[in-house]
This record gives C-alpha cells, structure tokens and sequence, in this order.
C-alpha cells in the first residue's frame, strides 16, 4: 500500500479499514488537503491490490462528516497460479522466454506478469522472422482461488527481408547499408534491426543523413525495408604551402605546408582512404596513408591499413604500419583488433661518439596486438552537440633494441634489449546542449606507456589542435599522461559556432627523468561553415615547463576543409 505525503495545510482525515478473510483488520489513518486527492488515492489502493491477485476485493467509501471519510475494503481471497503451460509455444519460443521464471506455482495471479509474459513471446517472434505473431491465454481453468492455463500461439507466416530500397539521393550501395544495418535479403525478417535503423546510421555511417523515418511493406511473405537517405558531403581536401627563406642553405627557399585529403565512401561501397602529410621545419615532417575496406568477403568484417612515417629533424626516424580488423558488435559499440609493426631508427649517429652512457633515442623494433573498444551515440558525427563519443585502446608486445654500429657496444650492456612492453590509452568526449544555441565539449584523455627501457623515440607525442592547444603538433613527449579540455561554443548555424576553451594536463617523461610537468592553454576561435567547406580558426596561449606564457609564445590554429 502507498502512502502519499502534502505539503498542503491537511483537512481532510482519511480512515482506511482493511480486512483480510478471518484476520483481525488493519486500520491506517491519512490526511489530505481535499476530497479529490481522497478519491484519487482511494482508486490507487484498490487498483495495487487487485494487481496482486485479490480479484474479488469489495470496497465502499464512506464520507462520515464533512471532514472525515472512510475506505472499507475486503480483500477477498488471493488468486494464485497453479500452472501456467507452455501449451502450443515452439521450443525456439519456449526456451528464449524462460515462463517459469516468471510464474511460478503458488505465486500471485498478477495479470500485469501475465501481460510481460505475452509481450516478451510477441517481441521474440517479430525479432525471428514472425511479425504477426498473436499470443493468448488457453485452456483457463479457476477453482477454489487457483487457476492453470496454457499459452497458445497463432506465429502467422514466416516473413523474410527483401532487397533494402533507397529512397533519398544517397549513391550508397543498398547492400552496404543493408550490411551495415544488419537487413539482409532473404534473412528473416527482425523489428529490433529495423528499429536500430536510425540508430546505427546516426552513429557509425556519417555519408549519409535520413530524410525521414524508415517505412516497410509486405507482400509475397517479404518485407521490403525503405529508407530516405541523403548524402552528406564528407569528402575533404584541404592543404597549407608555405615558402620561407632557408635559414641553413643560403639562396635556397624552404617548402612547409601541410596537406589533407580525405575521400569516403568510395563507390558507395564504405571504403575510405585518407592521407596526410606535415612539413614545419625544415628536417621534420611526418606522412599518413590509411585505407579501409568494409565487409570484406561479405562477411561482417572491415579491414584496414595504415603507414605513418616521422621525422624528427635530424634526431631519428620512425615507422610503423598497422593491420586491423574490425567489427560492429552493437549500435552505438564497435571494436578494433590490431597488429602493429613499429620501426626507429637514429639519423645522425656522430653527435653520439663519445657518448659514456646509452642515448635517449635508439634504434628499435616494436611488435603489438592489441584491440581499440569506440563507443558511440551523439547527436551528429560531423559536429556533435550532444552526447557521448570515446575509445580505449589496449596494446602488448615485444620490443627489440638494436645495436647501432656507430655506438659503442660497451654502452649495450646490462640493457635488456628484449623486453614486454605495454600501453593503454583512452579518449571520452561529451556534448551538453544546455540551450538552443549553447553547448560545451568536455573531453578528458589519459594514456600510460610502461616498459623497462622507454625510449624517446616511442613515447607518446601530445600538443596541437586535437589535444593540448597552444603548443606545436607533437610538442611533448610522454609516457603517461591525463589531459582535460573545457569548450563552451555559441552555435550560429548547424555547423558554424564561436568558442572558448581551457586546456589543462599532466605529463610525466620517464626517459629524461624530467619533473612532472602541467601544462595549460587558453583561447578562443571560430568554426564556420561554407558552401564550400568548413573554415577553422583558433587563437591559443599556453604555459609548460619549456615554454612561458606570452603573447609572444601564443599559436595560431588555422584551416579551411574543403567539402565535396
């Protein structure tokens, strides 16, 4: 029985007087501010009880004076189940509902259990190929406040998915998204996958955008799935040049720059290649090629590849090329398994001639597997204003350090040159609309790198625009670290917002023995959306251990992203 408290000034005394076959009855006392808070009250206790069995419950409310009311009930006798049979269900029915677990003997007739029994058998069948499925209570038999049933099942025709129809102007191919969304020709028919619909092109597919709800048709027992999709322009070019005075070769001009090029869904078949390429000064620059192929042999598998080569002014170089597998284990959830071959070497060996102890940077070869988790669910994937996105990445493997002929091999010794080594990285971002045209980006990062002989050259690499602002890409190195970002934006259009920002992190840097230094940056900047791209702009100030707080010192991050 409930009991309702009012804050009202009370009035009205309620009496309850509650029997219970030959048990002495029970009587409870309430106050409320009205005659209608009374009746409203009176109507939720009758109704609790009869859901607990007490089929035959009398009941009268008496009004005795002005301010006081009596409620008289008489329970009755409690019905209770003696068997509930599984009667015509099928045992692929039978055994994914478990009934028992439901009803059991001697428990409470509660039609509401009865009513979740149904609905579970109706949601089975619409998930397996049966979605006029129809389910009733047979056989019913009440004797003496004990009833037995049987459930009895009419599953209807076995209806199965047909070819996914494409309604929009989306070029996708109708068998990617049918992959991609789990709506197979000729697999039976689910109203889960049919359902999850929205669900899965909103968080895993960012060409396309709905232009409305799905719609179904049957005919000749096949469903027909049609879906209003539109193309999103996700296809990305974009690039710097710069020409500078070379200030190491006189009457020579140095090329920096940077270029983008990212090209999705190619053919319509989810295939993605991606490319990057970084030169800021004038012996440093990195390449990135990365490509994706989906549902390789029709299977549920994506593969992908990539090649990352850096170079680090005249100090060492690195390479390393990465083979994954993945999978679409839920809507919002997807996984990664990874091998990873890592390769560095040292570019100039004479600064380390007369060396009496092993240098920070080494040769090395670094061999991992290891899996990436990403979840996600936002509202949009280009530019999310609300929601969650993140991922965790988990690595292990065996790292090799290599005897370099131009260092003394004296220095090699007592080094375990083959050691385990591990690592764990995370990144979680989470979009608040707090107004129609406020949001905030709060994104916290973490990453730990841990081995016997870390080396300075595959250590992590942080600073730049996708983690700590105000500081050059790949400012810092770090073994372990934690980064936050607080990013209030003042939005203007879909994609067109003014923001501020507030970085803080903590970096360790074991090789160097170095303090442990906190890092913070703080601007503002502006995104604004074009017919013909996405124009950035970002104005940065930051303050580490290697670098004061000035004007002078402040970063300026810029681009414009090309859209086709």
């Amino acid at each position: 029985m409930c009991c309702y408290c009012f804050a009202q000034e009370r009035d009205y005394v309620l009496t309850v007087e509650l029997s219970r076959g030959k048990a002495e009855s029970e009587i409870l006392e309430f106050n409320f501010s009205d005659s209608l808070a009374i009746q409203s009250f009176s109507a939720n206790v009758i109704d609790s009880l009869q859901r607990e069995g007490y089929l035959n419950m009398e009941s009268k409310l008496l009004f005795i004076s002005e301010k006081k009311v009596l409620l008289r009930l008489n329970s009755g006798k409690q019905y209770k189940w003696i068997q509930l049979r599984n009667g015509n269900l099928e045992p692929w029915i039978s055994a994914s509902i478990n009934a028992g677990a439901y009803i059991g003997k001697d428990s409470p007739f509660q039609f509401q259990r009865v009513q979740q029994l149904m609905e579970e058998i109706l949601e089975t069948g619409q998930n397996k190929g049966f979605p006029f499925i129809s389910v009733k209570l047979d056989s019913i038999n009440i004797e003496n406040g004990q009833v037995s049933a049987a459930l009895f099942m009419d599953k209807g025709p076995l209806i199965r998915f047909d070819t996914l129809q494409i309604t929009g102007n989306s070029k996708s191919q109708p068998l990617y998204l049918a992959r991609k969304t789990g709506i197979l020709p000729g697999e039976p028919f689910s109203q889960k996958k049919v359902n999850q619909v929205m669900d899965l092109l909103k968080n895993n597919v960012p060409y396309v955008s709905l232009a409305g709800s799905p719609e179904l048709s049957f005919q000749n027992e096949q469903a027909t799935v049609y879906l209003p999709v539109n193309d999103q322009r996700m296809n990305a070019i974009d690039g710097i040049i710069g020409l500078l005075p070379n200030e190491i070769e006189a009457s020579k001009w140095l090329v920096t720059g940077q270029f983008d090029l990212q090209l999705y869904n190619v053919s319509g078949k989810g295939r993605d290649y991606l490319l990057n390429w970084q030169r800021l000064t004038q012996y440093s620059q990195n390449l990135r090629l990365e490509a994706r192929e989906p549902y390789i042999l029709g299977s549920r598998l994506d593969i992908s590849g990539a090649f990352s080569f850096l170079k680090e002014d005249t100090t060492f170089l690195n390479r390393d090329f990465t083979f994954k597998v993945g999978y679409q284990m839920a809507a919002h959830t997807y996984i990664d398994f990874f091998g990873k071959w890592q390769a560095g070497d040292l570019l100039s060996v004479s600064r380390y001639e007369n060396a009496t102890e092993l240098p920070e940077v080494a040769d090395f070869r670094y061999n991992n597997y290891g899996a990436v988790l990403h979840y996600t669910n936002v509202d949009d994937l280009i530019v999310p204003k609300s929601g969650w996105r993140s991922n965790l990445t988990f690595g292990i493997g065996n790292k090799i350090i290599k005897e370099n002929t131009g260092i003394s091999a004296d220095l090699y010794s007592g080094i375990e040159k083959n050691s385990l080594q591990y690592y764990i990285q995370g990144k979680v971002d989470y979009f608040l609309k707090w107004k129609q045209y406020f949001s905030s980006r709060l994104s916290l990062g973490a990453g730990e790198l841990n081995n016997s002989n870390l080396l300075l050259n595959d250590l992590f690499r942080l600073g730049g625009l996708q983690t700590i602002r105000g500081f050059n890409e790949n400012f810092f190195f770090t073994n372990r670290y934690v980064y936050l970002n607080v990013e209030p934006r003042y939005y203007f259009g879909n994609y067109s917002y003014f923001l501020l920002f507030m970085d803080f992190g903590m970096l360790e840097e074991q090789v160097s023995r170095q303090a442990r230094d906190w890092p913070f940056s703080f601007g503002g900047g502006l995104s604004l959306e074009t017919a013909g791209g996405i124009f950035n702009f970002v104005y940065a100030l930051g303050k580490a251990a290697n670098q004061p707080l000035g004007f002078n010192y402040s970063r300026i991050h810029f681009g414009f992203t090309g859209r086709f």
